[in-house]
């Protein structure tokens, strides 16, 4: 049996008792541009210091892909050890990370990109699936595999309470802005799981908590063969109490085994704000 090493970009979004869990500590971190400056996704700053600096400024920053060379420097002293490599990315309709991953494995015996189609705490499924599989003793090669099958199994969308983050990302007008403002509009985000490409959804109206409330009924009544084994409640910030009720609601349900919590990352953070929640999850 070939020795495994599982990386995935930060995107991934899996809280750290997740991946001492699972084994998946290793991360290629995307980029972030203030200014002048480039800083690493988790590394050297985090979402609040974003949106700090955007209160200040009215600036978001700018995100990079992770390039080919960063790529092959970080996969290869694990190839040169005798590891294979599977390394789970951000959406290819997101980021050309997938892509240079790609070309940065052909030049490296035994690495395999798998592009997730999706952002994250739905790529971080596909992390936990895959790390389920290296248990199971599954080869690096059939486990790529298995995981691209998965890809129209996750399920992942997102409530955005205020959009000034896709304002200042050029994703919406002011205009739109201060309509969905006065009538309380709180937009659904959903990845097409096909690509990772983001379309909106239903425009819920009313108060956040009324809201996301709402917003759990429909997703969870969208599908009659969704896997029991897990959930993720994934936030950009949002205050501990509306974190709370999802939480307790999913609870409620009795649904799932495991309800998982996490932050987003300050790539996926940065274009959504700090009023943002979804659920993850995945169907049979």
């Amino acid at each position: 049996m070939s020795k495994i090493i599982l990386t995935a970009d930060s995107t991934c979004d899996l809280t750290d008792e997740l991946t001492n869990q699972y084994n998946v500590k290793l991360y290629t971190p995307l980029h972030i541009v203030l200014g002048e400056k480039s800083y690493e996704d988790g590394v050297n700053i985090t979402p609040s210091e974003i949106y700090k600096n955007f209160e200040a400024t009215g600036i978001l920053p700018k995100t990079a892909a992770v390039n080919v060379g960063e790529y092959i420097e970080y996969f290869k002293p694990f190839v040169d050890r005798g590891y294979n490599v599977i390394h789970i990315n951000l959406g290819s309709a997101l980021s050309s990370s997938y892509q240079n991953a790609c070309t940065a494995a052909l030049q490296l015996d035994g690495v395999y990109p798998v592009d997730s189609c999706n952002l994250s705490t739905g790529s971080g499924h596909l992390v936990i699936e895959a790390a389920k599989m290296i248990e199971q003793g599954m080869e690096a090669k059939e486990i790529a595999e298995n995981l691209r099958e998965l890809t129209t199994k996750v399920h992942s969308s997102f409530i955005i309470d205020k959009l000034n983050y896709l304002r200042a990302g050029g994703r919406c007008s002011a205009l739109a802005v201060l309509g969905a403002n006065l009538l309380q509009l709180k937009p659904c985000i959903e990845v097409v799981n096909k690509d990772g490409s983001m379309i909106v959804g239903k425009k819920y109206r009313g108060k956040l908590d009324n809201v996301l409330k709402q917003y759990v009924d429909e997703k969870l009544a969208q599908y009659d063969n969704i896997r029991t084994d897990k959930i993720f409640i994934t936030h950009a910030g949002i205050g501990d109490d509306h974190v709370k009720i999802v939480y307790d609601y999913i609870k409620g349900r009795n649904i799932f085994e495991n309800i998982y919590t996490t932050r987003a990352s300050c790539t996926i953070s940065s274009h959504c704000g700090p009023g943002t929640l979804g659920i993850l999850f995945m169907t049979e």
